[in-house]
């Protein structure tokens, strides 16, 4: 029986989910052709998290090698905190490695896929496994921008540079930065989940019979934004408004998801536009459904320019300062979107072209 391992970065929900995402796809695709697949998700995300996309058997191992960024909310980060979690992990770094390598090689792990913990690259050349990374990012990349405010992560990004150089494969997502630390790059198409809800359940849940058009998804990540001024949709009654977040204000117009077994891209079905920070796997779903993007403006996490560059040439779009939107200035929802600014469409087999390469790489074991 193949085993495949998925290491995740221990940073939000958004690459737990992305993963899941594809693991989930790899598994039925193994299913279907009568391959029996062992597969372990090695992450810290909760379960009820992964399970959301998972319906196939895996195994959760609860390990994290990187930190990815501190933080106190979606879009307040701790660079200081960051900083030092990640030089313990590279004090830590030998360890780590013996571990996690033992671990690989006595569970007789075929092949590692990684989104994107550095560690996770040298680990698996020394038990001999190959590693297969999965982004549109490297940490490197995110780190190298705040040298001048923390010397400390000039190092930093030496090593995760030199981590990354120990992979064997890169499949690189769509709104991807150069991620010239990662070797042997195949560009792939967007990734993500498919929604498991019809619209007319979904409105029976809200009792709402606002149509699409003035239907807003708003979500923020796992770890939301604090004090999101939602007060603010009291000026648009006659749009509907969803949210996970719990601590959403009880208004007329927002409905509260409440239940853990649904995700942001089941509710999208019943709306046309996704309001979202700058974060792939929102962006990636809302684009698979053909869904417009509002955002807001994020310019301390360098991975935002190449998201907004992403939606804004290729996506109905509207993008705003994070200060007005905190300020509770939320009529970006309801204006009119920006066409995209190219016609090439964005190519939307991510998931199906890395599964075929797994499976291909498992009937070479035989």
């Amino acid at each position: 029986m193949p085993t495949l391992y998925f290491a995740v970065t221990n940073h939000g929900f958004g690459h737990a989910t992305r993963s899941a995402a594809l693991a989930a796809e790899i598994s039925q695709c193994c299913k279907a052709a009568d391959i029996p697949l062992r597969l372990i998700m090695a992450t810290k995300a909760p379960k009820w998290l992964l399970d959301t996309y998972l319906t196939e058997p895996y195994e959760h191992r609860t390990v994290a090698f990187d930190v990815g960024v501190l933080q106190t909310d979606s879009l307040n980060m701790d660079k200081s905190a960051t900083l030092k979690a990640v030089q313990e992990i590279r004090v830590s770094e030998d360890r780590l490695i013996a571990e996690e390598s033992a671990y690989l090689k006595a569970q007789q792990v075929d092949l590692v896929l990684a989104d994107i913990p550095p560690l996770i690259a040298k680990i698996s050349a020394v038990a001999d496994v190959p590693c297969w990374m999965v982004s549109n990012f490297g940490w490197d990349f995110i780190y190298r921008d705040w040298m001048e405010e923390y010397e400390g992560f000039r190092a930093i990004t030496d090593w995760i540079a030199d981590c990354f150089s120990h992979a064997t494969q890169t499949y690189r997502l769509p709104f991807h930065e150069p991620m010239s630390a990662l070797p042997n790059q195949t560009d792939v198409g967007l990734t993500g989940g498919t929604p498991a809800y019809s619209e007319a359940h979904l409105r029976r849940l809200m009792q709402s019979d606002v149509p699409p058009e003035r239907t807003v998804l708003i979500t923020f990540g796992g770890m939301g934004v604090a004090q999101t001024p939602y007060e603010a949709l009291t000026e648009f009654p006659d749009w509907q408004f969803i949210t996970f977040d719990r601590a959403g204000a009880n208004l007329p117009n927002l409905y509260r998801v409440n239940d853990h077994k649904m995700r942001p891209v089941d509710w999208m079905v019943v709306c046309e536009r996704v309001f979202s920070k700058p974060g792939y796997s929102t962006f990636s779903e809302a684009c698979l459904l053909d869904k417009g993007i509002i955002t807001i403006t994020r310019d301390d996490f360098s991975e935002a320019h190449y998201l907004l560059k992403g939606i804004q040439d290729h996506a109905y779009h509207r993008i705003v300062g994070a200060k007005s939107f905190l300020e509770g200035d939320w009529s970006c929802i309801t204006s009119d979107l920006l066409s995209p600014r190219t016609e090439s469409k964005l190519n939307k087999r991510g998931k199906e072209v890395i599964a075929t390469a797994v499976i291909e790489h498992f009937s070479r074991l035989n």
